[in-house]
């Protein structure tokens, strides 16, 4: 079958893999890149592929607490100069306070929230209007009880944590600023589906008799991989941030329990304008 440059290119910048090998690998998966990549991290040519797409989007995550409550929240828009503007920032924060007094279930839930000018959709609309650029509310998530947030480079990143009492502050910002830098998917090794560690077991399986390895002790290899990848995937296995001779586990050292986290990236798997300044300016001249 035919692969396109396209897919190799895809495959390429997901995996770090050569060319060449992105594209044997999608010819052995039949074109199909999810599986491509599989075949590749098996051959020990990549490391696990993150599924998460590239940041690509404008806009910004912000974080607002009212008592008890906490919000996280991504607002997105054309231009990175109307993120930084005070006037985005200000619409961002007053649906925010939406999201606080209505608790709405989704996005849609949202958007018919009442609100001073009259629905959060009609105080988008205006604000589209006003500013002159497309805006859309992407995501949010809303928790109540005890919580600690954290924004990274502006708006770049948002983390929000809830524990099951009231935390150390220093200790709980402490492990909202880990989720950040370092994206755990889970909470514990617990949290882990079981389907995802046994098909991860068996590409690292595949990976280590693919190096060569003795039968005998592909197992124990596997294993020992396993607790390395609940490192990577875990809070609380993860090396602390701050002091990788401990974990985050050890650092929290029983004062609290993480009941949930989430984190946001700004733009995370959107597709991104690409415009040439010049084509766009002779466009509107000739229009």
């Amino acid at each position: 079958m035919s692969i396109s440059a396209k897919d190799v290119k895809a495959l390429r910048e997901r995996t770090g893999c050569g060319m060449m090998d992105c594209k044997k690998a999608l010819t052995e998966a039949g074109g199909d890149i999810e599986k491509a990549a599989e075949i590749l991290r098996e051959k020990g040519l990549a490391s696990a592929v993150k599924k998460a797409g590239r940041i690509a989007a404008e806009g910004i995550v912000s974080a607002y607490k009212e008592g008890n409550i906490a919000v996280l929240l991504e607002v997105n828009c054309e231009t990175d100069f109307v993120a930084k503007t005070e006037q985005f920032k200000n619409l961002v924060n007053d649906i925010a306070k939406v999201i606080v007094k209505e608790a709405p279930a989704d996005v849609d839930a949202l958007m018919a929230a009442p609100c001073e000018a009259g629905t959060v959709e009609e105080m988008m609309k205006n604000a589209v209007a006003t500013i002159g650029e497309n805006m859309k509310i992407r995501r949010f998530a809303r928790v109540e009880g005890y919580t600690d947030t954290y924004i990274h480079l502006g708006g770049k990143i948002g983390v929000l944590v809830q524990t099951d009492v009231e935390p150390d502050a220093e200790a709980i910002h402490d492990v909202a600023m880990q989720i950040a830098a370092v994206k755990p998917t889970y909470i514990s090794k617990n949290d882990v589906n079981a389907d995802e560690i046994a098909h991860e077991k068996e590409i690292l399986r595949a990976q280590a008799l693919n190096e060569g390895k003795p039968e005998k002790i592909v197992d124990k290899m596997v294993e020992g991989r396993i607790q390395k990848y609940y490192k990577e995937v875990c809070l609380l296995e993860q090396p602390f941030v701050k002091d990788d001779a401990m974990s985050v586990s050890k650092m929290i050292n029983g004062r609290f329990n993480v009941l949930s986290f989430v984190r946001y990236e700004m733009g995370e798997g959107l597709e991104k304008r690409s415009e040439n300044l010049a084509e766009e300016i002779q466009k509107q001249m000739n229009g």
